[in-house]
Formats: structure tokens, C-alpha cells, sequence
């Protein structure tokens, strides 16, 4: 395959984990919790904090996933607009979240953010081998709040 070679696809920005009546319950608990123990300790701004903290939260986990156009090139992979580079990153990796693929980019900045970047299967080996053309593939692990996140299914 050539470096030149550029490889398209869609696919969503996110995994859309549904949530039950039990999730929602759950963390109306907690932020009740959290909402009473700053009253109980009469910390007026840890109770704003709390509750400014609960509606983005639930803002942000009830908009729906977009569909992003990704396109991969000798230069980098371009997300809609923007072009991450080759070099931005260390190496990648591969995984497999409940049926959905995904690659994992690492950043050579110390605290610079991983990328993660889902693709259908039918489009995976092209795209697994530009990325290996270009950076060396490597076991990727989930660090804490990576897993902290799939388990609450934010």
C-alpha cells in the first residue's frame, strides 16, 4: 500500500451507551447525596458546584453522537477539519469496545490527550496499516478514567 494512498469513512464520535431508569436513579442518589452534605457542612459553593457539575453532565450524556468524516493520508488523519499529524503522536493502538472498533492515538506530549478515532470493521485493515506505515503499533490499556467512564456508561 502506498503512503499516498487515502482512506475515508464515517462513523460516530462516540459510543452511545443506553441508560435505564436505574442509571438515572442512581444518579439522582448521588447528586442528592453531594447536595446534602454541602448543605450539612453549609458550603454554599460546593452546592452550586454540584449541581452546575449534575445538568452538564446530563446535557452532555443526552445529545446524541455525530457523524464525523475522517479521512487518512500520508500527512495525518484529518476529523472533519482538523489534521492531526504523524508526528503529534508516539504510536497507536486497537480496540474493541462492544463491537465497536477503535483506534487509540498517543500523544508524545506528556499530558497531551489520547485521540480515539472508531472505524466500521469493513474499512479496518486498510486503515490499521497506514497508521503502522507511520507509527508503531503498541497494546493499548485503558488508563483510570478511560475505565471509570465505561463504567458508569458516560
Amino acid at each position: 500500500m502506498a503512503s499516498d494512498t487515502i482512506v475515508n469513512w464515517e462513523a460516530r464520535e462516540f459510543i452511545e451507551y443506553k441508560k435505564n431508569g436505574l442509571w438515572y436513579f442512581g444518579f439522582a442518589v448521588v447528586v442528592i447525596a453531594f447536595c446534602g452534605v454541602a448543605i450539612w457542612l453549609k458550603q454554599w459553593s460546593f452546592l452550586v458546584l454540584v449541581i452546575v457539575a449534575a445538568i452538564a453532565l446530563l446535557t452532555y450524556i443526552m445529545r446524541p453522537p455525530r457523524m464525523i468524516h475522517y479521512s487518512l493520508s500520508s500527512k495525518g488523519l484529518s476529523e472533519g477539519n482538523n489534521l492531526h499529524a504523524f508526528s503529534e503522536f508516539k504510536s497507536f493502538g486497537v480496540l474493541n469496545e462492544n463491537n465497536h472498533y477503535c483506534i487509540m492515538l498517543v500523544p508524545k506530549k506528556r499530558f497531551g490527550t489520547r485521540v480515539r478515532v472508531y472505524f466500521p470493521e469493513t474499512e479496518g485493515e486498510q486503515i490499521v496499516d497506514v497508521f503502522g506505515m507511520h507509527l508503531p503499533m503498541e497494546p493499548v490499556k485503558l488508563d483510570m478514567l478511560d475505565r471509570l467512564v465505561r463504567f458508569l456508561r458516560i
